[in-house]
């Protein structure tokens, strides 16, 4: 078999991955895992940014906004819409190999 024969069925017998994560092997325990894992991570990263926007709003022009805006406001519906849009891709991934038979 030559380099490219070897790559081309490389090619075909493996799943997508993005940033080097095999999306398409995950079972139901680690889709629904990694579903929450990604709409926690957006959520912190998300009120990490709110609460220094808040504080330089504040600082900047004199006001006084509660910085639990951060994350009932800005942190809360942003995780959870990561968290439903993850569930929903990596679900269907995982539905569709176990309908196909791979």
């Amino acid at each position: 078999m030559s380099a490219h024969e070897v790559s081309a069925q490389h090619l075909h017998s493996s799943p997508g991955k993005v940033l080097g994560l095999p999306l398409g092997n995950f079972g139901l325990f680690s889709t629904l895992l990694m579903s929450v894992a990604s709409g926690f991570l957006a959520f912190f990263a998300t009120c990490f940014f709110a609460i220094f926007g808040i504080m330089i709003y504040n600082r900047g022009g004199h006001h006084a906004v509660n910085f639990n805006v951060s994350y009932r406001y800005i942190a809360f519906p942003v995780g959870c819409t990561v968290l439903v849009i993850s569930f929903l891709i990596l679900i269907g991934f995982w539905l569709r190999r176990k309908l196909t038979g791979r």
